[in-house]
């Protein structure tokens, strides 16, 4: 049965289905719009939002309900106008608690009727599970408060002064969008802490509230994910040390090879005969691509064209086995007071409790660990995300 709860607040349970609003849900719950914590001990629901790469109700109400569901949507608009200009914050109290229940009735029903013709006019996502886990792990960062201290900042600079200000304004938490890029990337919402975008200089505004942070990372993911495409074995050691050794045979720095390889990697028309011995970049393309959109390992279909085929393989691929390895890390911390604070593009940050510390080497075993064997991670602490000291490597 398809079912909407009325409230995300745990505290707030009321479900509409059948025609009604009921204290507990369905006995059979099969379907609902949307993802909610409090939801999670209930197996098999279908989430329609990931069906359809949580485009909004709006956006996918069907023609027939067009009318009726933005009656009732600028009357909920209404609403919350009234609510805001009472401030009355709706955190405090239930929503349904505060609406006429004719209303409520009448809103959760088309909500239903949308849900019901998305999951049946929209394909379920070969990677639904992987979706829905990293929809747990988006919501499980964003429910908890960023400790924000801007006093160590350098007040002389006109770009802190704007950031300081803008700090004010938004929200103290990260809310990611799983969907904000075509190759699985996230991103971050309106109003959300800008932890993707965050400049250098204003990370020590980010102090842990346990009592340390630690930052894990892989070392050149994007190459060793290239490497595990191509079925080669990954070096122990740094990457593009390996590649100087073997491709380069000596001679080159450590960023001469790094500006080498990926002007090479990433450009269609670009040579390198020495690489070109080792790595075969047709190879993947053959594999993965077929002249109109490409299909990686974990089951993401991306339209591209021949210039951008070989990178949305490689970074889409990337982000994937990245977040499939932070999601399992998360699992380890569920029962610990230490927990995931971000992640941000290749490498994420656990507010470590000093009592859980012990589980870092587990921790980092199983980051390690993917489906492209075992790649070399990075391992940093520090008091504040700005001044991380890096202490050891695996």
């Amino acid at each position: 049965m398809i079912f909407q709860p009325l409230d995300k607040k745990r505290e707030c349970k009321l479900f509409y289905y059948d025609g009604d609003l009921n204290e507990n849900l369905p006995a059979n719950p099969a379907a609902t719009w949307k993802y909610l914590e409090y939801l999670d001990d209930i197996k098999n629901i279908k989430y329609a939002n990931l069906f359809c790469q949580d485009k909004s109700l709006t956006d996918v109400c069907p023609e027939h309900l067009k009318y009726d569901w933005k009656k009732v949507t600028d009357r909920l608009r209404a609403y919350m106008r009234a609510f805001n200009l009472a401030k009355i914050d709706m955190n405090d109290i239930c929503f349904f608690d505060s609406v006429p229940e004719i209303f409520l009735l009448e809103y959760f029903d088309l909500k239903n009727q949308i849900t019901q013709h998305v999951l049946k006019n929209f394909p379920e996502p070969n990677n639904y599970n992987f979706l829905l886990s990293l929809t747990k792990f988006a919501e499980s960062v964003k429910s908890k408060q960023l400790n924000i201290d801007t006093e160590s900042l350098n007040l002389g600079k006109f770009k802190t002064r704007q950031f300081i200000k803008k700090v004010k304004k938004i929200n103290h938490n990260i809310d990611y969008n799983i969907f904000g890029t075509k190759t699985g990337r996230l991103t971050t919402k309106p109003n959300s802490f800008p932890i993707m975008t965050l400049d250098r200089d204003h990370r020590s505004v980010l102090k842990p509230n346990n009592d340390v942070f630690v930052e894990l990372d892989y070392n050149a993911a994007e190459l060793r994910v290239f490497m595990g495409l191509l079925g080669i074995s990954q070096p122990k050691g740094d990457i593009h040390a390996w590649i100087g050794q073997n491709v380069f045979k000596g001679g080159l720095s450590r960023d001469i090879i790094k500006k080498k390889v990926f002007a090479w990697l990433y450009n269609p028309q670009a040579k390198d005969s020495r690489l070109e011995k080792i790595f075969n970049k047709n190879k993947i393309l053959e594999k993965y691509y077929n002249g109109l959109e490409i299909s990686t390992p974990f089951k993401r279909i991306i339209e591209a064209d021949n210039h951008h085929a070989l990178n949305y393989i490689i970074q889409s691929t990337t982000s994937d086995l990245f977040l499939r390895q932070v999601v399992e890390v998360s699992k380890i911390l569920e029962k610990t007071n230490s927990y995931i604070a971000f992640s941000i593009h290749d490498s994420f940050v656990i507010d470590l409790k000093r009592e859980d510390k012990h589980l870092l080497e587990e921790i980092m075993q199983v980051f390690s660990k993917t489906v492209f064997g075992d790649f070399k991670i990075n391992l940093s602490i520090g008091k504040d995300f700005g001044n991380m000291i890096k202490i050891d490597t695996i």
